[in-house]
């Protein structure tokens, strides 16, 4: 049948862990680094999870505490009806949550992957080696599979606690307040989707050890039997007789039923029935594409109508360190009658603030070339710190801004003459820098995007000696 093509293909298509899980020369057994990767990926998931689900409870309880004492100040009796049993509901929560354990709704990923565990800890002689990883990492799944159930446990908790206070504190003018819980339970659901799509993004590994699997009958045929797919759809694996099989599709119609109870519909309809059916059809194609513009304008399917006029920060949903950006970049300056022709190698951190803005620090080693093709000569020319923030103007351009401290070891010491006197050039000069960038998305394994900067330097008119007031800098994104 269809359904058991599909799956099978379903199966193979879904992934499981990182490099060279077997090798020819141990007959294609599974190796310990799948296990060690698996429980890996997921104990980092699900510590992320539990962080932020910490973290957004306390922080819906904060402002509804906060909520309570504005009503205080308007209805001590209303604040005090309002909050009467709030103790009460989040002590049920936690209780609900000790005894989340299996995941409601299905993910193909976790099911592959407990499946394929399942089939091991049966057919051990599949393993190269690393029984007892293969026991450890079914637990950690079995862990992190708990805690995507406690995540959406919490979820549908703030969101009827939300509407609990909306319908309270409305009629005192109080629902503006709403406003950061309805944040924080926008961004926790951003957090668990991004969590479901990092599980489902497959490495190297993963995919191997679902191919080598999937080669063999035995595992399709258990996961024909034992996936939770199948306990649902029971899959015909040699006889399509099976009783069992039979039995989980009894009362379901099958495609030649609905077809005919469509057809006998519209015949005892008359003439015009197949124009009426059609008509009716192309007006209910027509309203799920209506209410799908409407969910795409308040913010796409995940996102919460509470929030009309809200724009996401997506950054909110990452770690610190995600949220970094590493790269390096190069500027060249020609000499003048003090300085040697100088090029500027930087490295730089970037903190993404929002969507649209970065924050960061960095520095500079300034290498000299000499003064001229005749006198070239590779020396220490100093050092610079530097501070920037880019922010995106339209699509990949950027204005950029900053302020730098150039170290001139060449100038140390020197009196310089000018028409207004004489000048002690100080090695230490201030630049400030504003410009715009152009950041071009590049393939590469090492390299990310390429930034080229136009900037000019301000500051440059009052430097000692006089520098150069446009600089031009190429840069390159590692993360």
């Amino acid at each position: 049948m269809k359904i058991a093509v599909s799956f099978l293909t379903f199966s193979v298509s879904l992934t499981l862990i990182s490099s060279s899980i077997y090798s020819q020369n141990s007959t294609n057994k599974i190796s310990s680094k799948y296990f060690e990767t698996v429980s890996k990926k997921t104990n980092s998931l699900q510590e992320k999870l539990d962080k932020k689900s910490q973290k957004v409870l306390d922080r819906f309880q904060k402002q509804e505490a906060k909520i309570k004492r504005k009503l205080i100040k308007i209805d001590s009796l209303a604040a005090n009806n309002v909050f009467a049993n709030t103790q009460e509901k989040y002590k049920q929560l936690e209780e609900k949550l000790k005894s989340s354990t299996a995941l409601s709704s299905y993910l193909p990923y976790l099911d592959t992957l407990k499946t394929s565990f399942k089939f091991l800890e049966q057919n051990q002689q599949l393993l190269k080696d690393g029984k007892e990883k293969l026991n450890d990492a079914f637990s950690k799944v079995k862990d992190f599979e708990g805690e995507l159930q406690k995540a959406e446990d919490i979820k549908q908790f703030l969101k009827e606690r939300r509407q609990y206070l909306k319908e309270a504190i409305e009629k005192f003018g109080l629902a503006k307040e709403l406003k950061k819980i309805n944040k924080e339970i926008f961004y926790y659901a951003e957090t668990l989707k991004e969590i479901k799509t990092i599980i489902h993004d497959p490495k190297k590994i993963e995919r191997k050890a679902v191919e080598l699997l999937s080669k063999t009958k035995l595992f399709q045929d258990f996961m024909k039997k034992n996936s939770l797919l199948a306990s649902l759809f029971r899959m015909p694996v040699d006889d399509p007789n099976d009783p069992a099989y039979l039995a989980s599709l009894a009362g379901l119609q099958t495609r030649s039923q609905v077809n005919s109870l469509i057809q006998n519909q519209i015949a005892a309809g008359g003439q015009n029935a197949q124009q009426a059916f059609q008509q009716n059809v192309q007006q209910a194609q027509s309203q799920i594409q209506q209410l799908k513009d409407r969910v795409n304008k308040l913010g796409g399917g995940s996102s919460d109508a509470e929030l009309p006029d809200f724009k996401p920060n997506n950054q909110k949903t990452k770690s610190f360190l995600e949220r970094l950006e590493l790269g390096t970049n190069v500027q060249s300056q020609k000499g003048n009658g003090f300085l040697p022709a100088t090029s500027d190698l930087g490295l730089s951190v970037g903190y993404k603030i929002n969507d649209k803005s970065i924050i960061g620090i960095g520095a500079s080693y300034k290498v000299g070339w000499g003064k001229g093709w005749n006198n070239i000569r590779i020396n220490n020319q100093g050092a610079s710190v530097r501070s920037f923030l880019d922010w995106k103007l339209k699509g990949s351009f950027y204005v950029s801004g900053g302020f730098e401290m150039n170290y001139r070891s060449a100038l140390n010491g020197i009196n310089i003459s000018t028409r207004a006197g004489v000048f002690n050039a100080t090695e230490w000069q201030q630049s400030g820098l504003i410009g715009i960038s152009k950041v071009i998305s590049i393939r590469s394994k090492f390299f990310k995007k390429t930034k080229v900067q136009m900037l000019w330097d301000y500051l440059s008119y009052q430097q000692v000696p006089k520098g150069q007031p446009i600089l031009f800098r190429v840069g390159y994104n590692i993360k």
